[in-house]
């Protein structure tokens, strides 16, 4: 982790002294009366800091000092103050920690850049729970070390979206990430709780940061255009950060590739400037450009032929390409094993040798990890329907195929 302490002034924050002495104001409007220590604390600064935030607003006659308590003044907006968080208010409704600069934060990703020390222990140890041969980990390891992007592709169940999810997992260090970031007098909200999992945080830390996992984030085809650019919130007045800026010195799982809304030809052009140069370009609603690092590691995940979504020319840009393959039986019965350990599942001699037979015969032609769990919660649920413990023998692996397993409606008639 790099090491930043708070600073210690308000000139070292690195952003317009009005734009910190506006979010003070629109915080104070917001919770009435408070004191220095506390909108020190909400807007992640040090009492210092806001102790001079505070003497401008005095000066300017927008606050009055109601007592004080040693060093702590107990402040309230007047009028004036009033007036003006108003009118600031209606331009901007961020009352949250100050933002960092856009240079600081160019700075800290590139400080940050993870280049894991993988090989062949890391590697497996980041995949225990999982039924992969040591040949397509072996494949993965100098995927995940090397730069640029990774594509993930194989026929569906394969276990493509388990493998990119665990991508994560080699890193085994922590990160800063800000919680907003100032472009041009604007905020843009990076740190976001549900993509984010901070962990102890050092005392002596710039709050405006938080120390966090190497992000991982995924996305299906859900994904929209928008989403790789900045979102203005008209009802806020700030930004939100688009999806590689927040994983940044982490992960980007692009997941079931081929099926979003926007095209892939669309999505892999947008793509073509960040991974040939670590860079992206973003823009303001009012039409201002700048540039930041686009330091993620992007994970291209689909079920689709690579021909139907790209030409060769797009392909040379991403060096490592590796195919998820189906199960041989061995790692098919091991997966079944485990499964059915997991969930309480008996299983019978004989069982999952008709279990592969009829994938192979009413299932996808051959043999894929997502079977054994399917199989297993409906053994649970019709053992639970019947009263009895739940046993998967050739039987109930009949049963199940009739259940899971589409049939040809013709031949039913019959």
């Amino acid at each position: 982790m790099v090491d930043i302490a708070p600073p210690g002034d308000i000139a070292l924050l690195g952003v317009p002294e009005t734009l910190i002495l506006d979010i003070v104001l629109r915080r104070m409007l917001r919770d009435g009366q408070s004191s220095t220590t506390q909108l020190a604390l909400d807007v992640a600064v040090t009492p210092y800091v806001m102790e001079q935030a505070l003497a401008e607003l005095r000066n300017l006659r927008l606050i009055e000092v109601l007592r004080l308590d040693g060093r702590n003044m107990q402040v309230l907006l007047t009028d004036l103050g009033r007036e003006q968080a108003m009118a600031r208010l209606s331009l901007c409704r961020y009352t949250g920690a100050v933002p960092v600069s856009l240079s600081d934060y160019d700075c800290m990703v590139r400080a940050q850049q993870g280049r894991p020390n993988v090989h062949h222990d890391t590697i497996r140890a980041s995949f225990t729970d999982l039924v992969i041969n040591d040949a397509l980990l072996d494949e993965l390891g100098p995927a995940i070390r090397s730069k640029g992007a990774m594509f993930l592709y194989g026929p569906p169940g394969t276990g493509k979206s388990s493998i990119a999810e665990r991508l994560i997992r080699v890193y085994g260090d922590h990160v800063l990430i800000p919680q907003a970031v100032e472009v041009d007098g604007q905020i843009i909200t990076v740190f976001d709780p549900v993509l984010h999992t901070p962990t102890v945080q050092p005392d002596r830390l710039d709050r405006r940061w938080i120390l966090c996992e190497r992000p991982s984030v995924i996305v299906g085809g859900e994904l929209t255009a928008s989403q790789l650019d900045l979102t203005f919130q008209s009802n806020a007045g700030i930004y939100l950060a688009p999806l590689q800026m927040q994983a940044n010195n982490g992960i980007l799982v692009i997941d079931d590739f081929g099926r979003q809304s926007v095209s892939p030809e669309q999505l892999l052009n947008r793509w073509i400037v960040p991974l040939d140069r670590g860079i992206d370009y973003l823009t303001l609603d009012y039409g201002v450009k700048f540039e930041i690092p686009c330091l993620t590691k992007i994970v291209f995940s689909t079920n689709m032929e690579p021909a139907h979504l790209a030409d060769e020319a797009f392909f040379r840009r991403i060096r490592s390409k590796i195919l998820i393959p189906a199960m041989d039986d061995a790692q098919f019965d091991e997966v079944l094993v485990k499964v059915a350990a997991h969930t309480g599942v008996t299983l019978a001699p004989g069982a999952a040798e008709r279990l592969r037979q009829a994938s192979r015969q009413h299932g996808d032609g051959d043999l894929r990890p997502y079977l054994p769990s399917a199989v297993c919660e409906l053994v649970v649920s019709i053992s639970e329907y019947e009263g009895v413990g739940p046993v998967l023998d050739v039987a109930m692996v009949d049963r199940i195929v009739t259940i899971f397993f589409t049939q040809d409606q013709a031949m039913v008639s019959d």
